[in-house]
């Protein structure tokens, strides 16, 4: 019942009507909703974006032949765990093999890494958190679609640290040790993709494992060996020596010499042959800024400064609370980035730098808020989180643009086709796309030609033209002939690996019906060994056993069997 002359909500005027609050449930959706804004905007462009011809290529290939039935590191080159090939077979046999879906699947991984950043942003609040998320895709997202191991791993690495340390929340109840359990899962998933990435969780693992008592340290070491326990059976199939040959002897020891670059990367030229070419495609920048070159550099001594600057950061907070929630957060977050540093100094190019920056930089804002909060204790903590998180935004798109902001903003014009740098090849269904019109032109012809001269079966063969230098391959040429078997284990290609002497590259090429040669890395140029001259034994084979049978514009030639 109403009180006398009193009004009631719906009889009260428009403006003396009260304003309805957000829930706390509505509040949290509007937060991820526009951390995922930060995937939609460019989605289009990243889809139709061309992709680099080894890398995307393999990850087309790979999986479809675990599909026929082959083995990684047996029946052909993985430098990496069998982890995100057997999870790109599984969504290939259900929706079909197709540049769209290795897509949507490196897609997901991305999305998988920022809200890992997220979760882990979010006990400091939604604010932080969204600021977090979004430093993280700024970085992260201008790498492409690609669906490479390390993001997968790194995505699953992500969610193991907020398990572990929601076990460490929860106490010695149920939910604790369930949470651990998850965490060794998580832990054994990520290693199940990229082994390597064991130095980080390891890292990791110290101030996480500190503290927690024997049932939860327990669940947690379950729940890894129950994660990894699937690369038993890759370990049985593929054979001991050559997985310890394929996952540790070639990425550590073959391949370094060939792919590593200068550190600390030049300051006035790019040294990484990808890294130029890519270079010439940027989107004009209004605002001034340092050359694509300094940019770089300035990139690798500032990812160095942010790790030590979590690490000290983290530490006084440890100090000053060792039972904080915040401390340990911190804490486990630069544990893990000091963990990445060294996927970042095995090749000092952007690509390398983006799949390690995108977590330490993603936590400066809080790490700042941390500082200013104990400097300025007067300023309400909703402005300084504000602050922190505009502010290292707003850095990273004018220290670092051609990287982040410039290309971010490149491939969301393309989504509305503008600035589209973009071309198609296609056969059948299938796509892939190139950076240059006349490379594009190329491969169709190419493409058309080898199968109209083959049958379903035949044997291929891709590689560059100069086969004593092998530092990169059109892998993806394999997946546009789906119909023809790969002649080579070199599938993918590297300098001090293919090329070296007895590594059997002559005998896949003389077992091969044709052979598709690129002269496009020709001039491939890097200061490191990919520019030393390995075995001519190929050479051999390709004049002995093979005769010309076109050549494309100069940029592919096409080799059959001489009869």
């Amino acid at each position: 019942m109403t009180a006398p002359g009193s009004t009631t909500e719906t009889d009260a005027a428009p403006g003396t009507r009260a304003r309805r609050r957000l829930t706390n449930g509505q509040r949290e959706a509007i937060a991820l909703a526009v951390v995922s804004l930060a995937f939609l905007v460019p989605l289009r462009g990243l889809l139709r974006a061309p992709g680099p011809p080894m890398e995307e290529g393999f990850m087309l290939v790979f999986p479809e032949r675990v599909l026929a039935g082959d083995v990684p590191n047996r029946d052909f080159l993985h430098l990496y765990g069998p982890g995100s090939l057997w999870t790109l077979a599984g969504l290939f046999k259900v929706f079909g093999v197709s540049l769209l879906t290795e897509r949507l699947f490196g897609l997901g991984q991305q999305m998988l890494v920022v809200f890992g950043v997220y979760a882990l942003a979010r006990p400091w609040g939604r604010i932080l958190a969204v600021a977090c998320a979004l430093t993280s895709a700024l970085i992260l997202v201008p790498t492409g679609l690609t669906a490479l191991a390390w993001i997968g791993a790194l995505g699953l690495g992500l969610f193991a640290l907020v398990a572990g340390l929601r076990a460490h929340r929860a106490g010695t109840t149920p939910a604790g040790a369930r949470w651990a359990l998850l965490a060794g899962m998580l832990v054994g998933l990520a290693l199940l993709f990229r082994p390597d990435l064991i130095l980080a969780l390891g890292i990791a693992a110290i101030p996480v494992l500190r503290g927690l008592d024997r049932r939860r340290v327990e669940r947690m070491l379950i729940g890894a060996a129950l994660g990894i326990a699937p690369m038993l059976i890759h370990v049985l199939t593929a054979g001991p020596g050559t997985v310890v040959d394929g996952m540790i002897l070639e990425p550590i020891f073959d391949l370094r010499g060939g792919r590593g670059l200068p550190i600390p990367p030049g300051w006035s030229r790019l040294d990484g042959f990808l890294q130029r070419a890519g270079a010439l495609e940027m989107l004009p920048w209004p605002i001034p800024r340092a050359s694509v070159a300094q940019q770089l550099f300035l990139w690798f001594l500032a990812l160095l400064a942010v790790v030590v600057f979590l690490l000290v950061v983290a530490r006084q907070m440890r100090r000053r609370d060792p039972a904080s929630f915040h401390a340990r957060s911190l804490m486990v977050i630069a544990c893990f980035s000091a963990g990445l540093l060294p996927q970042a100094l095995q090749r000092v190019d952007s690509q390398h730098l983006a799949w390690v920056g995108c977590v330490p930089f993603a936590f400066v804002p809080i790490a700042t808020f941390e500082v200013l909060r104990r400097q300025a204790p007067a300023v309400p903590t909703r402005r300084l989180a504000i602050a922190s998180g505009a502010g290292v935004l707003v850095a990273i798109a004018l220290v670092i643009p051609a990287f982040t902001a410039q290309r971010y903003t490149d491939l969301s014009l393309e989504s509305i086709s503008v600035h589209r740098n973009s071309h198609l090849i296609e056969r059948n269904g299938r796509t892939f796309y190139y950076g240059k019109p006349d490379r594009a032109a190329a491969a169709n012809a190419v493409i058309a030609e080898a199968a109209r001269l083959t049958e379903p079966g035949d044997r291929l063969f891709v590689g560059p033209k100069n086969l004593r230098k092998t530092p990169y391959s059109d892998a993806y040429l394999y997946y546009m002939l789906p119909e023809l078997d790969p002649a080579t284990h070199y599938i993918e290609m590297d300098p001090g690996v293919a090329n070296a002497e007895g590594s059997g590259l002559a005998d896949d090429l003389a077992s091969a019906d044709i052979a598709i040669l690129s002269s496009i890395w020709d001039d491939w140029d890097e200061p490191n060994d990919s520019r030393d001259i390995g075995s001519a034994e190929a050479e051999g084979v390709l004049e002995e056993q093979f005769c010309l049978a076109g050549n494309y514009l100069d940029r592919y030639e096409l080799y059959r069997k001489c009869v």
